[in-house]
């Protein structure tokens, strides 16, 4: 198993009291497998997911277990809890993730090839030479043209798709174990959305990295995952297979979810 996550629980602190955001959510993705993590806005997908990065605000408490495996002859690596120094060795090699909004995770003030080259040459321990091919090698592999130039680029110069383009090639650059995206096509036309989940499919079938997809739209995760996790209201309403899921539901929120899209 590459990722266990059990009875994981996410709260916040605020001025109006104790938010429960996720309530014992537990799930596992296997190595090279693709699972969904469906629901509507509000249901935990995103803390969830955010939880297992150690990127949550200060306010937040986190419990329960989530356990990747090192990839190596030691044991795996528990992240609830972890240091933070450990989570930033973890992130970004390991696992690595393509959030919603490119414009807000990349940084503005940086050149497309400085943020990608120090990803390279902080985990991969390659010289700047080395980790400039390599960015170039990804950036085309993502389809991206010119890619050379593009390097030489701000994120406010490229288009939504491209920016997200630049985000998948950051993300698998390293050929993590495991892939998290979360809503990686809310923000594109639907013409670019099938474009950029069938370069995120590609690449995957090429490193065999895992992904744990994060949306609300089933037809997505209907094309892309083995396993689909259901979530309402911050806890785990039903998980199975995706056929089982669509064929057998056997929530009542997942039949309501599956009634909801539009039929031609």
């Amino acid at each position: 198993m590459l990722l266990d996550v059990n009875n994981l629980t996410v709260d916040f602190t605020t001025h109006s009291g104790t938010v429960a955001a996720v309530q014992g959510v537990s799930f596992a993705v296997d190595t090279g497998e693709a699972v969904g993590i469906v629901g509507e806005s509000g249901s935990g997908k995103s803390q969830s997911v955010l939880a297992l990065m150690g990127l949550l605000p200060d306010n937040a408490r986190v419990s329960g277990s989530a356990r990747l495996a090192a990839g190596n002859e030691q044991g795996p690596i528990e992240l609830i809890g972890a240091p933070a120094r450990r989570l930033r060795s973890v992130r970004g090699a390991r696992v690595a993730m393509i959030f919603q909004d490119p414009m807000t995770a990349l940084n503005p003030h940086l050149r497309i090839g400085t943020q990608m080259t120090e990803l390279l040459r902080r985990h991969l321990k390659t010289s700047r030479r080395e980790a400039t091919e390599r960015a170039v090698a990804m950036l085309e592999a993502v389809r991206i043209p010119q890619a050379g130039q593009r390097l030489k680029a701000y994120p406010h110069q490229l288009s939504g798709g491209m920016r997200q383009r630049v985000m998948i090639a950051m993300a698998l650059s390293c050929e993590p174990a495991l892939l998290i995206a979360d809503e990686p096509t809310t923000a594109l036309d639907v013409t670019v959305q099938d474009e950029i989940l069938e370069t995120i499919a590609e690449l995957r079938q090429q490193t065999r990295t895992a992904l744990l997809l994060i949306t609300h739209d089933l037809g997505v995760v209907a094309g892309q995952c083995a396993r689909t996790v259901v979530m309402q209201h911050g806890g785990v309403v039903e998980q199975g297979t995706t056929e089982q899921i669509f064929t057998r539901p056997a929530a009542a929120y997942t039949r309501d979810l599956l009634a909801a899209i539009p039929r031609l």
